[in-house]
């Protein structure tokens, strides 16, 4: 039987898994949703070798790519090497010009190198680093949400995110973006699909306005 379904990967952002798509339920008669999950990279691995290994978690041609925040940029270095439909960016950047400035101070300066990601277990401050937002309540859905917690990979994420070199957004990317994300502030962005009253998590919060609007952004 032939295939006709639209095949959507799922990548969630820095140090999260895929729960984090728990809401996200699009209409079973045209897409199946799949999920990747990040690993722990070799030591030296570029992003664009990192998304290389990535594409072989692929398995049916021509898909959609959905990432959020670092997910975002990696979906993007993904689609470089395979063959996509189409490249959904959630929560992130589109090129190196969309950073905030304390992330272009931080690839000067290399004063990222000097962030205590040795306490990665401390899931309010891992939480402050991957969602840009202090954690008060809600601790054990944050628990949840953010298992990766190697400290290798949380140094080489933060790195690969500041030294991005992408120069100009590929053409087949659409970006969503929330108004009020303190991570990647709106202002920085040229081109994306604003989403009233959104954070960096709204993939988590606002669950309801993606099931509403992806499938018409996905068949555009």
């Amino acid at each position: 039987m032939p295939d006709n379904k639209i095949h959507v990967y799922l990548m969630p952002g820095m140090a999260a898994n895929p729960s984090i798509f728990d809401g996200i339920h699009l209409p079973t008669d045209t897409f199946e949703t799949h999920t990747l999950e990040w690993f722990v990279p070799e030591k030296g691995m570029s992003l664009h070798d990192y998304a290389q290994k990535m594409c072989d978690k692929i398995a049916h041609p021509n898909p959609v790519l959905l990432g959020v925040s670092f997910g975002g940029m990696l979906v993007q270095e993904m689609a470089k090497c395979m063959p996509v439909q189409k490249v959904i960016v959630v929560s992130a950047v589109t090129n190196k010009h969309e950073l905030p400035k304390k992330m272009l101070f931080a690839k000067y300066t290399k004063v990222h190198k000097l962030l205590p990601t040795g306490l990665v277990n401390n899931v309010e401050l891992l939480a402050k680093y991957a969602f840009g937002e202090t954690v008060t309540k809600r601790l054990h859905l944050y628990e949840q949400y953010l298992s990766v917690r190697d400290k290798h990979y949380i140094d080489w994420s933060i790195d690969q995110i500041v030294n991005w070199n992408q120069e100009e957004t590929p053409t087949n990317v659409v970006h969503i973006h929330g108004e009020k994300d303190s991570v990647f502030p709106i202002n920085n962005m040229k081109d994306c699909i604003p989403v009233k009253n959104g954070t960096h998590t709204m993939i988590i919060h606002r669950a309801k306005w993606f099931n509403e609007h992806l499938p018409t952004i996905i068949l555009q």
